[in-house]
């Protein structure tokens, strides 16, 4: 019988997929997904998108991952080869906190960009994870950012001009290739900022009975920023997080799911996966926590899976001036599904009966 180790070895020199190679203990499994990880830059890097992709990580609903997926995806595309910003729009700070950053009191953060006339180069700070990765904090002071912003001109802009300026003080060649702004749990004057500032959405929707409850309430907010604020939003990833293979509700979540957004979903699933909820203790990714786990290599899959899919992305359309109302027909910052639903799951009753 062949040596296990052997054939660790030779799998690496060949460069298979960890599921492309039978292995007597899943500890050889586990130890292969791992070095593939820590390796990133001895292998393939993510191609780069075609232009800057902006992209806002939202869902007024707490607890399904969005801040999880921000870190993550962000330390993923970052490790393999793309110039990676996130920017913490919560003041939980908790991407913060996952990514290594301090955020404390007194800290340079998102707040002095967007209340104060600091720029976003004065507070964008450097990560642990990787070189390639950047984040700009927030702090407790973000909490009373959207009292502050209600009589400030043009304030739904804040964000988006703050964006806009930093890339053009950058040099072409250190831009970065993903800036990802990680929203708080709401639908308030943040998250608006958010929208307004990206050129696409990713939502998470954890596999669970009330993920989609309130989900079309985010939808129509999407719309109508698109037609009165941001002409270039639009709904372009969704990923399913928080997927327990062993339950029949979690099947059901996601084939419901699938055949409302049809292809906007990711192909990868993020699973339940304790390291996931231990890396940010450590002030990790799981990305870099604990390279070999399922939580870890489904979030570099589907970081890959969004890299693919931005390497051929249409043109943007040209930006309103602040204030001035755009029309655009309902319905087409979805351009997969329709707008005006969203899947509606039996009730728990139901699924008894």
């Amino acid at each position: 019988m062949t040596d296990p180790g052997q054939r660790l070895r030779s799998s690496l020199t060949a460069e298979q997929s960890a599921s492309a190679v039978e292995f007597d203990s899943p500890i050889a499994m586990e130890a292969l997904r791992a070095t593939q990880v820590l390796h990133a830059a001895d292998q393939e890097p993510f191609p780069a998108p075609g232009r800057i992709r902006v992209i806002t990580i939202a869902n007024q609903k707490g607890g399904v991952g969005k801040t999880t997926s921000s870190v993550n995806l962000g330390v993923a595309l970052a490790l393999y080869g793309l110039r990676t910003l996130v920017v913490d729009l919560d003041p939980q700070g908790n991407t913060s906190t996952a990514l290594g950053v301090d955020h404390s009191v007194g800290t340079p953060s998102v707040y002095d960009a967007l209340v104060g006339d600091s720029s976003l180069t004065e507070v964008v700070h450097p990560t642990t994870a990787t070189p390639l990765l950047s984040c700009v904090p927030a702090t407790i002071d973000l909490a009373g950012a959207e009292i502050e912003l209600v009589s400030v001109v043009a304030r739904e802009y804040r964000l988006r001009r703050a964006i806009e300026t930093y890339l053009q003080e950058l040099p072409p060649e250190q831009r970065p290739h993903y800036v990802l702004i990680d929203c708080p749990p709401s639908l308030g004057l943040l998250t608006l900022n958010a929208l307004v500032a990206g050129d696409e959405v990713l939502i998470p929707i954890q596999c669970e009975y009330y993920a989609l409850e309130g989900l079309g309430q985010l939808l129509n907010n999407i719309d109508l920023v698109r037609r009165h604020l941001n002409p270039g939003i639009a709904v372009r990833t969704i990923l399913l997080t928080m997927y327990d293979g062993r339950t029949k509700l979690a099947d059901q979540v996601a084939e419901e799911v699938r055949n409302h957004f049809g292809s906007l979903v990711l192909d990868t699933v993020i699973p339940r996966n304790v390291r996931v909820s231990e890396a940010p203790g450590y002030g990790q990714s799981v990305v870099t926590y604990d390279p070999g786990s399922r939580g870890s290599t489904s979030y570099v899959e589907a970081a890959r899976e969004l890299a693919r899919r931005g390497v051929s992305l249409p043109p943007l359309p040209s930006r309103p001036t602040p204030g001035t109302p755009v029309a655009a027909p309902l319905g087409a910052a979805f351009p997969d599904t329709d707008a005006a639903t969203v899947p509606v799951l039996p009730s728990p009753e139901e699924n008894k009966a």
